[in-house]
């Protein structure tokens, strides 16, 4: 079987977030999040069930680092829970929770797997959205860098990689301007006021690490997801432009060329946060590396009554018309069972528009992956088309490397099956299966698979 090629020290590993997987949300004097808060909110959860215990890895993580050896993984990209560390957002330290993260990069580093953390993967201390209603208030951006400041200073000495935020823009729209993540608001205003704000916190938490780590490698994770034109016609063509300066744009210009994008920037006029002096300078501060997550592409249409953009988004989870569920093929296109279209020359373009429009960066692929309808039989889930997922966009990564992309490394998402936000635990994305009844663990041959590339890799 042929794999696809990288250079000699590209570094392959997997992802998660720790409200994801940890559980233990009560334990050794963590505080709640907005997520534990909304999680046991009636009717916020599909499916009805919360993360309390989720995948048990505050217990289980060196069985977990295990399967990580087993799998021949170079790193692991995990996240810091806020709340774990400083229970009220600010204030007094919690020292368990970072002494559990002590253990935790111990064990990663003993089993020579290189830690990656994010220091924001979502998690808002419940404390700080009932004071400041969250990254609202720019006074979040600073006490996101005291908290920073104390991660590093305790874990500085021996992790070397760090990333901010994850998805600023998810984070905003998911959960301040749809409702449908926590904290559950929908605002337009706050929307463009939390994307600023975490963003001045990614800029502060820069110049933190850098104060305090100076060897250490900062950077960012940003989702990127083209948006094409349903259609020919110059007016859907409109609507895909605005879209993807909306959905991509908004994060990736600030961060990388110090402005807002245009035109978007212009029609949000009534909506746009207030923008200091300084403000733009301290986020576009230089960092070593950007993450680039992409799962899949969207679709827009022109639609003048949407707000702002004038686009009809949401070519993800619409075939034909309709919403659709489960995994698919339908006219030959495959869609996972969260209803997205696997489409991997997506992550080709990503890669080649960071390489032409945005000064070809060092990049790593802080997640990519699929969730379907897995099945255990026999000790053993047979999930074919996750990986024939990861072939075709790995294979994509392969040629944007040769084709002149500075990409340093691949983490799939996710390493074991976790609780999928809003989706509760129905959604699987994991290269691990996880029986979320007894927390027994088992390989799925997407595993099997992804161990055999790198092994084909090593020389």
């Amino acid at each position: 079987m042929k794999y696809p090629e990288f250079p000699k020290g590209f570094i392959f590993g997997s992802a998660t977030a720790a409200y994801q997987i940890e559980g233990a949300f009560q334990e050794d004097g963590k505080g709640p999040s907005i997520w534990d808060h909304f999680s046991h909110t009636p009717g916020k959860i599909k499916t009805g069930e919360n993360a309390d215990t989720a995948c048990d890895f505050y217990h289980r993580y060196r069985e977990d680092i295990g399967l990580m050896k087993v799998l021949g993984m170079h790193a692991f990209r995990g996240s810091i829970s806020w709340p774990r560390v400083l229970p009220e957002g600010e204030g007094r330290v919690n020292e368990k929770g970072l002494d559990f993260y002590e253990q935790l990069t111990d064990a990663l580093l003993e089993a020579g797997i290189t830690p990656f953390y994010t220091l924001y993967h979502w998690d808002m201390p419940l404390a700080l959205w009932k004071k400041y209603r969250g990254f609202e208030s720019r006074e979040a951006a600073q006490l996101f860098a005291d908290y920073t400041g104390i991660v590093v200073k305790r874990l500085g000495d021996r992790v070397k990689h760090w990333i901010t935020l994850n998805e600023p823009w998810e984070h905003a729209a998911f959960g301040y301007l749809l409702g449908i993540h926590a904290p559950g608001r929908k605002k337009l205003r706050s929307f463009f006021k939390v994307i600023h704000n975490q963003l001045l916190a990614h800029g502060e938490a820069v110049k933190r690490i850098r104060e305090v780590s100076p060897d250490g490698k900062v950077g960012i994770t940003l989702c990127y997801t083209p948006v094409h034109p349903r259609s020919s016609c110059e007016k859907d063509k409109k609507a895909a432009f605005l879209a993807n300066q909306f959905l991509n744009s908004t994060t990736f210009d600030p961060v990388l060329k110090g402005r807002n994008p245009q035109p978007l920037w212009k029609k949000a006029l009534l909506f746009r946060p207030e923008v200091r002096p300084g403000d733009m300078e301290l986020i576009s501060a230089p960092i070593d590396f950007v993450g680039i997550n992409n799962y899949s592409r969207d679709f827009a249409s022109w639609d003048w009554k949407v707000p702002i953009i004038h686009a009809d988004i949401g070519g993800r989870n619409l075939v034909e018309g309709r919403e659709i569920e489960g995994d698919y093929e339908i006219n030959g296109v495959r869609y996972t069972s969260m209803g997205w279209e696997v489409y991997p020359e997506g992550l080709h373009e990503v890669l080649t528009i960071m390489k032409d429009e945005y000064g070809n960066p060092p990049i790593y692929i802080t997640e990519n992956g699929a969730a379907f309808e897995d099945t255990l039989t026999k000790a053993r889930v047979h999930d074919e088309h996750r990986v024939n997922f990861l072939k075709g966009y790995l294979n994509q990564v392969s040629i944007a490397i040769r084709e002149g992309a500075d990409i340093r490394g691949y983490f799939v998402w996710s390493l074991i099956d976790n609780f999928e936000w809003a989706e509760g635990f129905r959604k699987r994305f994991g290269i691990v299966y996880v029986d979320h009844e007894t927390q027994d663990r088992v390989i799925k041959d997407s595993g099997y698979w992804y161990r055999e590339l790198i092994k084909n890799n090593l020389g």
